[in-house]
């Protein structure tokens, strides 16, 4: 783990966007880039972002931290010894997750890794950060908070879950001496049910839902371990999963081209999702929008409600390998192309980032957007404010590419 001088580091280069002169939110927009060098060539596999950083995981086993605003480099978080997976952080705790089957806790401001968990026996796909949220009221009026506790869930190709008490400010310090997790202060509990590898989870409250490559979901009551539901009716790979807790179900997207909304009462398989031709890799649940997207090249938009497909997008050429949406704007990358979409009409609004080889990850809030991309096999993290609605300002380069990925 290491802060780093960066002037070591190629110098920051400015460029200048021109503005499209046909479209109204580009008049008088002043647009800059930033371009640094990160992770070299290795591909970056996870990235978030806030307005003070970003944090990208790469399989070069390292974690780097950029200022967001400016692209510096700020810090190297090194431990790992496999390829950084996953990766998600709350407040100034980062959890990391590693095709070197362990699972790393970091102090942000530090840059330093406070704690290492063993038990996995094979690489850790997916993680959550799980904090507490009203779930209900005691008797009395009392609010009930679920978990008790904030935790980690971690899902692996060992076709285990674990859950973990995340580590607090102040806690001390764990390395193990073993890879053993029997004496890990941290463990609560393993979850077994899964024939194969865990590819993808979703948790809230005391819910939490696994999407398998044994074509299942599984749906977990946390606080007990207890598997409440096996959901069976996909025929090939789970490689999506989503919750919708005020109705109180859950969402699959397979490798059999369907996506299956379920009921977490029953079991029941509520509605059957058929339109795209390939892989569902990707789904998102927002401001009671649907979102899908698959390797046939197209997003699909649904009603949660009943399962009514709303719109099909077709513009890009090749699979879906990244996209979010905000119940406003859909921002999807493809092999080609960064596209956004009015997600109420479905309608194509533009192209923000065209002549790619590769469209990796976007991730957007209220101010920004940040996608990684590829051009003729060098990668760019490109950082965008956005302007009322279109996000097409300030731009931050580098080489290393941040996404993650459906294969």
């Amino acid at each position: 783990m290491s802060l780093l001088n960066v002037s070591k580091y190629p110098r920051i280069r400015r460029h200048s966007l021109r503005a499209h002169k046909n479209h109204p939110m580009w008049k008088n927009t002043k647009a800059r880039h930033l371009a640094f060098r990160a992770h070299d060539r290795h591909v970056i596999t996870s990235l978030q972002f806030d307005t003070d950083k970003i944090i990208a995981g790469s399989d070069n086993t390292n974690i780097n931290v950029y200022d967001t605003k400016t692209g510096a480099l700020r810090a190297i978080l090194e431990g790992h010894e496999g390829g950084v997976w996953a990766l998600e952080y709350h407040g100034n705790t980062l959890v990391s997750a590693s095709t070197d089957r362990t699972i790393r806790v970091w102090d942000i401001a530090e840059a330093k890794c406070t704690h290492v968990f063993h038990g996995h026996t094979s690489t850790v796909r997916c993680i959550k950060i799980l904090l507490p949220v009203q779930i209900d009221h005691h008797p009395d009026g009392t609010p009930v908070m679920m978990p008790e506790q904030p935790l980690i869930v971690s899902g692996s190709r060992d076709s285990n879950l674990r859950v973990w008490k995340l580590p607090q400010p102040g806690d001390s310090e764990y390395f193990p001496r073993t890879e053993s997790d029997e004496e890990c202060p941290s463990l609560i509990r393993v979850l077994t049910g899964h024939q194969h590898s865990v590819r993808e989870i979703a948790a809230y409250g005391d819910t939490l839902v696994s999407g398998s490559y044994d074509c299942t979901v599984r749906v977990w009551k946390i606080s007990t371990g207890e598997s409440l539901h096996r959901l069976e009716g996909h025929t090939f790979k789970v490689y999506s999963v989503c919750l919708d807790h005020e109705r109180n179900r859950c969402i699959s997207g397979s490798m059999d081209n369907t996506v299956k909304i379920w009921s977490l009462d029953t079991g029941a398989l509520l509605y059957n999702l058929e339109g795209h031709s390939s892989l569902v890799g990707l789904l998102d649940l927002k401001e009671d929008l649907l979102v899908s997207a698959a390797a046939d090249s197209t997003l699909r938009i649904w009603n949660p409600a009943n399962g009514h497909c709303q719109s099909t997008l077709s513009n890009h050429t090749g699979a879906i390998t990244c996209f979010q949406h905000d119940g406003q704007k859909i921002i999807s990358g493809s092999d080609a192309s960064v596209k956004m979409w009015d997600i109420r009409t479905g309608v194509f609004e533009r192209d923000l980032l065209t002549d790619l080889s590769g469209a990796w990850q976007v991730r957007f809030d209220a101010q920004r957007c940040v996608a990684a991309v590829q051009r003729e096999n060098v990668s760019y993290i490109e950082v965008s404010t956005l302007p009322n609605r279109y996000p097409v300002c300030n731009l931050l380069i580098h080489e290393g590419s941040g996404f993650r990925c459906i294969l």
